[in-house]
């Protein structure tokens, strides 16, 4: 695959339970966080080192969108945000790429006034509870 480009990666959304279907295209920045949860396993052999080893896988994304009221994207995530419903979403490395596919909350949406630029929603997003456990795909 090679190197890739921010503009390159896709990001796809639709309601909760089923694979998202609809590519997200009204996205500017996206930040796509992958971590663990750590558990302490320091014994008293470590020879005076903390030890630790990763327990729960953590995803999150953060991504920016045109604070658009008739664009349908984000009046989709504005309402799921509103009325606390999930959205599916597959965060990819590009179309058909690889990356996480997952039911979604909706945890912040953001705005940014910045005085010369167009108004931009922050949003965040992060795996909730739902029939689809999130997966690599």
């Amino acid at each position: 695959m090679g190197i890739r480009l921010g503009f390159q990666c896709a990001m796809y959304y639709g309601p909760a339970g089923a694979p998202a279907a609809t590519l997200l295209e009204n996205v500017k920045d996206a930040k796509f966080n992958l971590e663990k949860s750590e558990a302490d396993v320091t014994t008293r052999r470590s020879n005076g080192w903390e030890q630790t080893v990763g327990v729960l896988k953590k995803g999150s994304v953060e991504f920016d969108m045109i604070w658009d009221t008739d664009d349908a994207a984000f009046a989709y995530f504005l309402n799921a945000w509103l009325n606390d419903q999930a959205v599916a979403m597959k965060i990819l490395d590009g179309v058909g790429g690889h990356g996480l596919d997952a039911d979604f909350s909706v945890i912040n949406i953001g705005r940014d006034e910045t005085l010369t630029e167009a108004v931009k929603a922050s949003v965040t997003v992060k795996p909730t509870y739902s029939t689809r456990t999130p997966a690599w795909v």
